[in-house]
């Protein structure tokens, strides 16, 4: 096992709602360590988004500690979080999030212009990452000249091309049909195989089997659970 990247120690997340607090992470602990391909498998309502979007430092517990390549989160302002999400984090969305107006190889260049590269190297890389997702010949597509499956692919392609610590898919698989959902998770798992860390948030328990490391999370509990490539 390779070194932890991500500790989260106690997490507690709480909303105010009406007159009460309702807690929504009840103390959580949970580390994910280099080169890990975890699922986060949970019912709607589990407290999985609550917890992407703390992962993602995209929100912030109540209270408890979490540590990203050593930073500890719990501390950053908002430009700290903004830093972090961009060079740590790839996100992937069950609804892709591209934008239509950009072809497939300006939509993955565009974090690295949030990353600074110039533009020769921008375009070098979108390439490479694209062309590494199988769609070499749709570089110049735009979103809706592409199917659900292809989008997905540029997602992916756009999330890694930065190199980011973590890749975080929130229900990668969930707009897309079955064959070409499958087909979605094999690319996560020779991006895996390549020692990319992988944390995907599921509701699907079939989506789940393909990580090798299975986390269930009900009412805000968390508890562990084996993937099938374990």
């Amino acid at each position: 096992m390779g070194k932890e990247i991500l500790v989260m120690q106690d997490i507690v997340k709480t909303y105010h709602m009406g007159d009460e607090d309702q807690m929504i992470l009840k103390h959580i602990n949970f580390t994910v360590c280099e080169n890990e391909f975890v699922s986060l498998l949970g019912p709607s309502g589990s407290g999985k988004s609550t917890m992407m979007n703390i992962i993602g430092c995209l929100d912030v517990q109540t209270s408890g500690e979490y540590y990203l390549s050593g930073h500890n989160v719990s501390e950053m302002d908002e430009v700290e979080l903004a830093r972090i999400r961009n060079k740590e984090i790839g996100f992937v969305f069950q609804q892709f999030q591209l934008l239509p107006r950009l072809n497939a190889l300006e939509n993955v260049e565009l974090p690295l212009i949030y990353a600074k590269f110039t533009p020769k190297e921008r375009k070098a890389k979108a390439e490479e990452m694209l062309e590494k997702v199988g769609l070499k010949d749709k570089m110049k597509n735009y979103p809706n000249q592409l199917s659900g499956g292809q989008m997905q692919r540029v997602a992916i392609a756009r999330a890694v091309v930065t190199q980011p610590t973590i890749l975080l898919a929130d229900e990668p698989t969930g707009a897309l049909d079955q064959k070409t959902g499958q087909q979605v998770m094999e690319l996560f798992k020779s991006l895996h195989k390549e020692g990319r860390t992988i944390i995907m948030i599921t509701h699907d328990s079939k989506i789940a089997q393909n990580a090798q490391r299975i986390v269930s999370i009900l009412d805000g509990n968390l508890t562990e659970g084996v993937g099938a490539d374990a």
